[in-house]
């Protein structure tokens, strides 16, 4: 382990700890001194603070800097759909059916597995089993997801997030006619405290809002679009189910009768941000896959 001190300077007085660090060294992102800072790597004047401590002039600060993990998972050579990718950022379309990272149960097979045979250069920042990932989506739902390659890169990906710049429309069939063209849900989203596995709409809840519009009804069912502005778990399945008009092939939030497609009917068709190092806005567009194609089709016949 690497040990590093700094005194600090009179124009470093009264900034937070963690916000001092992450200049010291530009491969240093915010959000990874501030881990350090939780697992007691940072003291100043031989104690241990907490991220938002702020610095007095000549506080004698130390840091031990981990050493790199290695990795558990293994790289496994795959057919990965990529639409962009350059030094800092990859975008990847992920099929139905794939986990995105490791887990127990999961430990290969994984979109994480197939990364770390493509390119050896992923972020760290979310630990051994998840390197890279800044956003997820479920299993059985497809489309589009950005990664980072190094620490500077997720910090601004996680950051666009957070501040709800991020680009991310979903195409999606649901049970049910929603007569009006455009909605909002806001409706806060938790755990649901009776079945652990799920989330719930629940009164404290974190604030959670999916916009959507209908592209198209048939008879029973409806396809739409909706667009996060923010990203809680499951948040589509859970906001959709809540007004009434449950994902089709839903498993955990949909009705017991419903389309026999292997999971819910969600794809992640649109993903736009700006970029980490250019600061351009990128967008990208991935078609519905042929088996939600065929069915939007399908539905389209029948009615």
């Amino acid at each position: 382990m690497e040990k590093m001190e700094h005194t600090i300077l009179e124009e470093q007085a009264g900034v937070r700890i963690d916000k001092i660090l992450s200049t010291l060294n530009k491969e240093w992102s915010r959000t990874q001194v501030q881990q350090w800072i939780k697992d007691g790597n940072v003291l100043v004047n031989g104690q241990k603070i907490k991220t938002n401590y702020k610095c007095i002039l000549d506080d004698q600060i130390e840091i031990s800097i981990p050493d790199p993990e290695e990795l558990d998972v293994i790289p496994e050579e795959m057919d990965l759909d990529i639409y962009y990718e350059d030094q800092d950022v990859l975008v990847v379309n992920k099929p139905k059916g794939m986990v995105v990272h490791p887990a127990p149960g999961h430990v290969t097979g994984t979109l994480v597995n197939g990364l770390m045979a493509h390119c050896k250069d992923l972020s760290g920042i979310n630990g051994v089993m998840r390197p890279g990932i800044v956003h997820r989506i479920d299993k059985d739902t497809s489309g589009l997801l950005m990664v980072a390659k190094n620490d500077l890169a997720h910090e601004s990906l996680v950051n666009q997030l957070v501040e709800k710049t991020v680009t991310r429309k979903y195409k999606a069939i649901v049970h049910g006619v929603i007569p009006h063209d455009y909605g909002t849900v806001e409706a806060p989203i938790a755990r649901d405290q009776k079945e652990r596995q799920s989330m719930a709409v629940v009164d404290n809840g974190k604030r959670a809002v999916t916009h959507f519009h209908v592209l198209d009804r048939f008879t029973d069912f409806t396809f739409v679009e909706c667009q996060l502005e923010t990203g809680r778990t499951h948040q589509i399945r859970v906001h959709m189910k809540y007004i009434g008009y449950p994902l089709a092939g839903d498993p955990k939030y949909g009705p017991r009768k419903t389309l026999d497609i292997g999971g819910q009917a969600l794809h992640a068709g649109v993903l736009g941000f700006i970029h980490p190092r250019s600061e351009e806005y990128l967008e990208f567009e991935a078609p519905l896959p042929p088996d939600f194609q065929q069915l939007v089709d399908q539905l389209k016949n029948n009615r």
